[in-house]
Order: C-alpha cells, then structure tokens, then sequence
C-alpha cells in the first residue's frame, strides 16, 4: 500500500498547484471555525420535560440550530489506508489556508450562523388558514443535502415547502466530516442524531407524516443511513414515511468516476464543468431548455484534479471497511425502503450523475408493484440545479406528487367506514 502513497501524493501537489489559481470555495475551509470552537457553542435540544412543558409538537423545535456534539474533532484524520489520504487532505488544508491568508478571522458558530447541522422551519401562518392545511403542518419534509451545500442553498427549497403549509428540516453535512469520515464517526453521529429528533417527533401524536426531499448521492445516501437508523432505534417510525424526492440521484453502486466528479464541482463550485448543462435534442413543449454546452472541456485546473482523485477514490471506494459501508446502505436503499411513493427528477444533462443510472434504478423501483414511482427528466439543467432552471416544471412536479401520493395518505390509512346495516 505505501507504494501507492508516492504517486498519489504527487498528484495531490499537481492538483494543489492547478487550484491556487482559483479562490477556492469557504465550504473547504469550514473546519477553522469548527477547530476553533469550544464545545460550550455547541446548541442541543432541552430535556424532554421541557419540551412537553413548552409545546408537544415541533414549537420548541422551531429556530433551534443543532452543530456537531465534538467539535475538537472535526479534523481528526480517518482510519484509512495510506494512499487515501493525501489528495483531498492536500486540497482540503490548501483551501484553509488560502481562506486565512486573506486575513478572515475564523468565527466561532453560534446560534445564528448559517453553517449549521440542521435547522427546523415552521409552516407560514398564511398557509395555515385553509381548512386542508391540517394535513400539511402534520408532515414535516426533511431536505437532505449535496455534497459541500450550506443552510442557505436549501432555503429556497424550504420557502416553497413553509409556504404551503408544510413543515421543514433542512440537514447539511460540513465537508470537513466528509472529508475525514470514519466508519461510524463523526459524520454518521450527526446523521443518527438527526434520526433520533424525527423518530421522537412522530411518537408525539398520531398523524404524523414524514417526506424525504434529497440532492445528489450524498443527500441520498444520508437518507439510507436514516433508515438504517430508524430501522435499529424505532421500527415503527419507518410506516411514518409516506414520500421520498430524489434530486439528482442515485448511482447505487460505489463508482470512483462519479465521486471525482462530485467532490471537484463542490472544490471548484461555478468553475467545475459540472456546473454546466448539456446540450439535448429533447423538443418537449413543457421542457424549458436552458443554456447549454455541447463539447465543453474541463479546463485543465480541473482536469488535474479530476485525474487525482478518480484515483484517490479508486482507492479509498475499495478498501473493505468502507466499501462494506457503502455497499450495505445502498442495499437498503434499492431493496429494502420504505412502502411509499418514490419521486425521481434528473436531467440528461448531468454530468456528475449519469441520466441512465437514475433511469436504471428508477426501472428496477417500478418494478415493485406495491408502489408508485414516478421519474422527471429536465434534459438540460445542471446537477443539483432543475429548480433554478426550470422553476414551472419543478414545482408542479412536486405539487402533483404531493397532492396525489402524500396528502392522501391520512385518508387512504383511515378504516374503513362500517356497511349499513342489512
């Protein structure tokens, strides 16, 4: 293994060179301020107590931002074989460094930053006027996510959530845990936190719904994790899950080639090509074609980079304990989800997630017939980005499969009404 280590570690330099021309995003340098605090910022819910004495639903959930239990340990070096650590650990302390060397002070998280684990956002009060709005603030839509996204990426998709009367969680994974995951560490205890404070708030009362809105592998694979959880912490709580949105996923099998892509669009951000749609011959009336690129290249900053850690990932995506840990959750994910109605949106043009993986797995998903799975190619639009170029198409999207899958719910679920008698 530690003949592997020179060449990769070659290539992280060559990488660490091509990127210094580039400002690179502050989501890399995320763990300075994590460093610096003291576990006194850390914001945790009240005893349960408390909670019953404040409110039994989610009010004094509301406005809460939840950091990481150990923040001292969010640079921790992971387990991992030798060669898997110096590409990414190279660019992950570049990106530091270019942050300090403009002379930023590292600010300690507080209850108002925006880089927290997850936040709760509560209904809109004008959308609770309606009489079917019941129905609404009893589900909350936990938001899952992509890889180097913040609070204030998600808050759009919120705003449209709260403004229809919906409850919401939205959950970021700081790439610091990312980059320094470990099998069961730091990453996984925030994931089976958040898994905790949604099996307790459905235990709450009956009625209760949960609908996972995610982005990307990423987001996607946290979802797998939770179930796993909640699978382990409270069975029961699964048969609460009543919709699953996936955006911009899955490839279900460990694939070094699309790793690469995803960690270079979260380095580079608006310079990566992945940020670039492609061109489509699709000429749907409905389908907004936005801007797009038929042969754009990355350019050669990226492609170094691109080329390390397709290796890097090779690599680390290989070594038995993690690929065990990848392997197990996707399994659940294609075999074993919940009993609920699936939405798929992707677009062709995605360059980091291959239109035909989704398009595969969504196949294999139809073919269990005890559920509804719909899919949505947007053709042109970026990763992560059918919202911004197609508002019309997404929102209906999700109007349609809400109202027709998931509100319906709490009537298709209630008995039976008795026959007259004869």
């Amino acid at each position: 293994m530690s003949s592997l280590h020179r060449p990769l570690s070659a290539m992280a330099v060559a990488a660490f060179a091509a990127v210094s021309s580039i400002e690179l995003p502050d989501r890399l340098s995320h763990h300075h301020r994590l460093v610096e605090a003291s576990t006194d910022a850390v914001v945790s819910l009240p005893p349960a107590s408390k909670l019953e004495a404040s409110a039994p639903s989610v009010a004094p959930l509301s406005g809460l931002h939840f950091f990481p239990r150990s923040h001292h340990q969010a640079f921790c070096l992971p387990k991992a074989p030798v060669a898997s650590l110096p590409v990414i650990n190279t660019v992950h302390q570049y990106a530091g460094l270019a942050k300090a060397s403009e002379g930023a002070a590292a600010a300690v998280p507080s209850s108002s930053s925006p880089d927290v684990l997850y936040r709760w956002h509560l209904p809109d009060p004008a959308a609770c006027s309606d009489v079917s709005s019941d129905d609404r603030s009893q589900t909350v839509v936990v938001l899952l996510g992509w890889l180097g996204s913040k609070q204030k990426h998600l808050k759009r998709y919120a705003d449209w959530y709260t403004s229809r009367g919906f409850q919401v969680v939205t959950f970021t994974l700081p790439m610091s845990d990312i980059v320094s995951y470990n099998v069961g560490g730091k990453a996984e205890r925030n994931v089976e936190m958040l898994s905790e404070h949604l099996a307790d708030w459905v235990r709450e009362e009956d009625g209760k719904k949960i609908v996972f809105h995610t982005f990307s592998n990423t987001g996607w694979l946290c979802y797998g994790v939770i179930l796993e959880n909640l699978q382990r912490q409270d069975p029961s709580a699964l048969q609460k899950i009543k919709g699953s949105i996936i955006d911009s996923a899955p490839v279900a099998v460990p694939d070094s080639q699309v790793w690469a892509l995803g960690f270079s669009a979260a380095i580079m951000k608006k310079h990566s090509v992945a940020t670039k749609g492609a061109a489509s011959g699709d000429t749907r009336s409905d389908v907004l074609v936005v801007e797009s690129h038929r042969d754009i290249k990355p350019a050669a900053t990226e492609a170094v980079l691109l080329s390390a850690l397709e290796k890097f990932f090779n690599v680390v995506l290989n070594y038995p304990a993690i690929n065990r840990r990848l392997s197990g959750v996707m399994e659940i994910l294609s075999s074993n989800q919940p009993n609920c109605p699936q939405l798929y949106m992707y677009s062709s043009a995605d360059r980091v997630i291959p239109a035909k993986s989704v398009e595969s797995f969504v196949e294999s998903q139809q073919r269990r017939a005890e559920r509804e799975v719909r899919s949505c190619d947007f053709v042109s639009s970026p990763h992560v980005d059918h919202y911004r170029s197609n508002p019309g198409l997404y929102t209906s999207q999700l109007t349609s499969f809400l109202e027709d899958c998931v509100l319906t719910c709490r009537r298709e679920d209630s008995p039976s009404p008795l026959p007259p008698p004869a």
